[in-house]
């Protein structure tokens, strides 16, 4: 295994795939995904490689998960996105919708969490949602680390606690997490309800959904403990600023990074080849230093510095995984009575 010096010296120019006649037909290709730390990572390692090997421009439209659905959902019939990514309940409700193309020749050694049914997805990465804090502010107050989902009720964070809104995956998997530790799960979510109106509430700063606005508020010493993502915490690490990632002891929630070919008429051939080249393994590790993002490939090979915060081997095997099938059959109901009842 080559030192992690090394890595951004690799060429993803040799990644990408070979030209195509379709390159010929449609010279932008549009991807929709995350902003933020992600953008960043895929404009700069992966986007400006891609389009000299293929002779395409390569469009960035970034938007947090639900966004992207409802672009596609307002673009039906006549789509311009030609890859999305997404979070993986989004995700099961785009190929449920008919929005995501099949993706042929997928890598023999993908773990099995990052497969969908007929090859209409793929997990580009695993992120572990659990919780965020400023080590230096803790060790400054004589607080020690959080460990548990508890520890959002605790008083002593009264305005001092930033979760994203249950539109976001970090904030929903909160609800479905603090409902399973209380006899409830995602086909009951009373008791997490519950918690966040009467215990949680009174410590929250704000219902952030933004990333860059979540590291403002953590920046400005306003905020010092949240609920987030490996990704987007070893991101903000990689700043140099002072924070670490909790997995709580009841357990995190996976969050997969997904990616699809949108469905279209002359839907062009690279939008499949640009979600291949995100699982080649010099990628993957690219994503994993860059983002923290645990891979997907079962022989990958991860050097001991890349892997102190991400969902890798046994913490990988102890994530929670929800059941996005009763989720996104109730996300809708769920979000207006949070937006009524929680967000007020």
């Amino acid at each position: 295994m080559k030192t992690l010096s090394l890595l951004t010296a690799v060429s993803i120019a040799a990644l990408a795939a070979a030209p195509s006649d379709a390159s010929a037909q449609q010279k932008t290709l549009y991807v929709a995904g995350y902003g933020g730390s992600f953008e960043k990572t895929i404009r700069d390692e992966v986007i400006p490689n891609f389009e000299k090997e293929n002779g395409v421009k390569v469009e960035y439209v970034a938007g947090n998960s639900t966004d992207t659905l409802a672009k596609l959902q307002a673009q039906k019939g006549n789509q311009q996105i030609d890859v999305a990514i997404v979070d993986d309940g989004p995700m099961y409700q785009a190929i449920q919708l008919g929005f995501c193309g099949k993706l042929d020749g997928l890598p023999a050694d993908l773990y099995d969490t990052a497969r969908f049914k007929d090859d209409r997805a793929v997990a580009i990465g695993i992120v572990a949602t659990g919780l965020m804090y400023n080590t230096k502010a803790f060790a400054e107050k004589g607080w020690a680390p959080p460990t548990s989902w508890n520890d959002l009720k605790d008083p002593k964070y009264a305005r001092q606690l930033v979760i994203p809104p249950i539109n976001n995956t970090y904030g929903l998997e909160a609800l479905v997490m603090l409902s399973k530790m209380n006899g409830g799960g995602e086909s009951n979510v009373e008791s997490g309800f519950k918690i966040f109106k009467t215990d949680i509430n009174p410590n929250v700063l704000a219902y952030e959904p933004s990333p860059g606005k979540m590291t403002e508020l953590f920046q400005s010493g306003q905020a010092v403990i949240a609920v987030w993502g490996t990704g987007r915490v070893q991101s903000f690490a990689n700043t140099g600023f002072p924070v670490d990632f909790v997995y709580p002891k009841e357990g995190a929630a996976t969050l997969l990074t997904t990616a699809c070919p949108i469905t279209k008429p002359n839907a062009s051939p690279l939008a499949v080849s640009f979600v291949k080249m995100l699982l080649d393994p010099k990628v993957q590790l690219v994503m994993l230093k860059d983002y923290g993002y645990g891979p997907v490939l079962k022989s990958l090979k991860v050097p001991p510095e890349l892997g102190k915060m991400a969902p890798i081997g046994e913490r990988a095997a102890k994530l929670y995984n929800p059941d996005w099938t009763v989720i996104n059959a109730k996300r809708e109901e769920w979000t207006k009575r949070w937006n009524r009842e929680v967000e007020r």
